[in-house]
């Protein structure tokens, strides 16, 4: 890459990322009046209204405007953290979304703890025992994990953990930092499961590949200790793969978030998605909608400028020679 290159690509990662989200914004607001029925039909129901009650209401959400209009509006107030009122809940979505943002985000974070401990660390045992038992195992068990359900996980982890066992509780969030940790450690196991074996097959299959490049055998004909190969020559090397995949889960987690939050109870933004599907509460859904899609897209972002940092011919499009 060219002096200046690599700045130019952060650059236009970040315009890329601008346009998505902007373009995310209007599909979200627009999607509103593709479902059957209207805002005013729903913020009415069980009820005749009058015209001036009808108007009233339209009034008071900003449903009178030409929908360009709403759209701008909207988009204007979203850069002032605003998101709207809830239909359901008659508050602001900014004040309702951040009472559970917490619940979510500790989930989303210890799920990725996990993913990132156990993913790579199976990955890394699978990939230097390469053909041995360990390796088979692992195979045999990431490809099992993998067809597991969220909602199947969180119902043999209960089962066990919580019934069985008594050591950790099937319900609830918790009071307090240490204590919601404690109620979020099933919920985040059975929210992790299918990731670590992603993440686990990406590890081995990318270090498989290192480990059989010659740089590896010459830095172990050297006399370089096996660990150092395989943390500086090895993992180093193969991380952009494991990278790219991280980018993608941050969305697969938010979005699975809604069904474990369901099963354990969780007073969640995943949980909130679901409810406000339900009852057509459209300001909630499109404000949780397009933080998942800015946050997935904010993500690959970060992975894509971290990977040019580490190779910066992959961001020259060169690739890895």
């Amino acid at each position: 890459m060219t002096k200046g290159g690599l700045p130019r690509v952060v650059l236009g990662k970040i315009a890329v990322l601008v346009l998505t989200v902007l373009a995310a914004s209007i599909l979200v607001f627009f999607s509103m009046y593709l479902v059957p029925g209207d805002p005013v039909s729903f913020l009415m129901r069980g009820r005749s209204p009058s015209p001036e009650a009808v108007k009233a209401v339209s009034e008071q959400y900003g449903l009178n405007k030409p929908v360009l209009e709403q759209y701008f509006n909207w988009l204007a107030n979203l850069l002032h953290g605003d998101f709207g009122r809830s239909f359901q809940y008659r508050e602001n979505v900014s004040t309702l979304l951040a009472s559970r943002a917490g619940s979510t985000f500790w989930l989303v974070v210890l799920s990725g703890v996990i993913i990132g401990v156990f993913g790579l660390a199976a990955g890394m045992v699978a990939a230097l025992s390469r053909g041995k038992v360990a390796d088979k195992a692992i195979l045999i068990g990431a490809t099992g994990l993998a067809a597991v359900p969220s909602f199947v996980g969180a119902i043999v982890l209960t089962a066990l953990f919580s019934v069985q066992l008594g050591w950790f509780p099937s319900f609830g969030s918790g009071q307090g930092f240490l204590d919601t940790i404690y109620h979020l450690i099933l919920p985040a196991v059975a929210l992790a499961l299918t990731f670590i074996a992603l993440v686990a097959r990406v590890t081995r299959s990318s270090m498989v590949e290192q480990l059989a490049l010659e740089h590896v055998e010459v830095a172990t004909s050297r006399g370089m200790t096996r660990t150092r190969v395989v943390f500086r020559h090895v993992l180093r090397n193969a991380l952009n793969p494991i990278l790219t995949i991280s980018g993608m889960l941050v969305a697969g987690l938010l979005v699975s978030s809604s069904i474990v939050e369901a099963a354990f109870g969780l007073s969640g933004m995943g949980s909130l998605l679901v409810q406000s599907v339900d009852r057509m509460d459209f300001p909630v859904v499109q404000a949780i909608v397009l933080i998942i899609v800015a946050l997935f897209v904010l993500s690959n972002t970060v992975v894509d400028i971290i990977s040019a940092f580490l190779d910066p011919r992959t961001a020259a499009g060169t690739g890895a020679r």
